[in-house]
């Protein structure tokens, strides 16, 4: 799948393949624990984010800075390059492993200005195919989902790091690589260093 196509707006956001089964996370259905701003955010049912970041500028414009390569090849494996692109939606950092072919992809997806509740919005309108809460990731609601297309070696997880606005993680492996077997249990660990190091920044 070309990479360009993991940012796109949220109405088409979700037709990226993932692993139905992964491990490690704890899921169920997250609740909100505050009220809702008076945007009307978080709406469908999505779980408020109660800390939200708003110091994000710098890695909405430059997104491999959200993770530093060594502490990416801590979690992840050897990096060949890394390299930013403009998606219709926001800026993503695509890092290439030296083990090839296998890429991540993550970056703040700008263009959907109603973070989780998009997707949940969609989880209620069934045209999810997966659909599976992922919560207190570094302290923050996150979903793993997709609209089709799901395969082994692949994950795509949405974290709300504010009511208005997901970070997304999305791994794409191939067997060779240690993490093809959960590949959504990587992307959470990557999406924890993420959203740690944008609290720090």
């Amino acid at each position: 799948m070309r990479v360009t196509a993991t940012f796109m707006t949220i109405a088409t956001l979700a037709s990226v393949a993932l692993l139905g089964g992964c491990s490690g996370e704890k899921t169920g259905n997250p609740t909100p624990t505050s009220a809702p701003p008076s945007t009307g955010l978080p709406s469908a049912g999505a779980p408020a984010v109660v800390d939200p970041i708003t110091n994000t500028a710098a890695v909405e414009s430059d997104p491999c800075s959200a993770i530093p390569t060594a502490e990416l090849e801590t979690i992840a494996g050897k990096v060949k390059r890394s390299r930013s692109e403009d998606m219709t939606a926001g800026k993503g950092c695509t890092w290439v492993f030296e083990v090839s072919p296998n890429t991540l992809n993550a970056g703040l997806v700008t263009g959907n200005k109603d973070g989780l509740s998009a997707l949940y919005a969609q989880k209620a309108a069934g045209s999810l195919t997966t659909f599976k809460p992922v919560y207190q990731i570094a302290g923050y609601p996150a979903v793993i989902y997709a609209n089709g297309g799901e395969g082994k070696g692949n994950c795509t997880l949405a974290v709300g790091v504010r009511n208005d606005l997901v970070y997304n993680v999305i791994p794409r492996l191939s067997s060779e690589h240690p993490s093809y077997s959960d590949p959504c249990g990587l992307a959470v660990k990557v999406a924890s260093a993420a959203i740690k190091n944008l609290k720090g920044a």
